[in-house]
């Protein structure tokens, strides 16, 4: 376990259910996150990427393994907590208060509401002129960004995000990247978000870890990953057949019923391209 990292994972594993009905969800995962850092977690739906996160953020036990934040075994310690704001599975509120007073409602469980520090995240995030709207009546969008207000209440070193971007438009995504950008390199936070997108994490994150069926496959910073290999994302149909033929060449890889992912270098993606 290294004390310089924000989180670090020791063959966190998640096991559910026995017998016939047992699911590996995590399997042995080892992440490693620096500070100052936007590092994604990329995987499809069910890829064990929400699971990860509750385990990191003591909400779920693992079945074996260690998780570790700002050093801290998260089980034995988890005052560490204080430090970490977070958005798990989607903004959840009450449906009938409106967006301000649901925002004090959480900052008062912390350490306080502070109003001030409320209105300039709303206003950073383009729904302050929602705040009175009654959260039942916000887009997707707007919940997100107001879980995201909400997880950035207390101040917080650490951030974890699961889907940042869900349910927003593009203009909406783009001006996402650009503020999760610069919690991390202006303000010198920690961000860790979860995508099923390769595209998010390739123009938002540093560092990435790429999860599939519980299983870590692959982690590092985007040059790294690109000097490698290229993770090449096609959707093919049917995709049997696309993966028959690629499989001959190069290292392919299931990653929804539609799409493939291709490891290989840039020069060779015209030639996938052709087959």
């Amino acid at each position: 376990m290294s004390s310089s990292l924000i989180i670090q994972t020791d063959a966190l594993t998640k096991v559910f259910g026995r017998g016939r009905r047992r699911k590996v969800a995590v399997n042995e995962l080892n992440l490693h996150i620096e500070p100052h850092q936007v590092y994604g977690f990329l995987g499809v739906n069910g890829a064990g990427k929400t699971t990860t996160l509750r385990m990191i953020l003591g909400l779920m036990r693992p079945t074996n393994g260690r998780a570790y934040v700002f050093g801290k075994d998260i089980q034995q310690h988890p005052s560490v907590l204080k430090r970490v704001g977070a958005m798990v599975e989607g903004a959840t509120f009450y449906p009938y208060l409106s967006g301000w007073h649901n925002l004090m409602v959480v900052g008062r469980s912390m350490n306080g509401f502070d109003a001030k520090i409320a209105e300039q995240l709303l206003e950073q995030l383009g729904i302050a002129n929602a705040k009175r709207v009654k959260f039942r009546a916000y887009s997707t969008g707007m919940k997100q960004r107001l879980g995201i207000v909400a997880a950035l209440l207390h101040n917080p070193d650490l951030i974890i995000l699961d889907e940042p971007t869900n349910g927003m438009d593009p203009a909406g995504i783009r001006e996402m990247r650009h503020f999760i950008r610069e919690l991390a390199h202006v303000h010198g936070k920690t961000v860790f978000l979860t995508s099923h997108l390769l595209s998010e994490v390739q123009a938002t994150c540093d560092r990435l870890a790429i999860i599939h069926q519980g299983v870590l496959r692959r982690e590092g910073t985007l040059d790294e990953l690109l000097n490698q290999e290229s993770v090449i994302e096609a959707e093919v149909s049917p995709i049997e057949r696309a993966e028959a033929v690629l499989q001959a060449n190069w290292r392919t890889e299931r990653f929804s019923d539609n799409t493939l992912h291709i490891y290989a270098t840039k020069e060779n993606t015209p030639a996938i391209v052709y087959q």
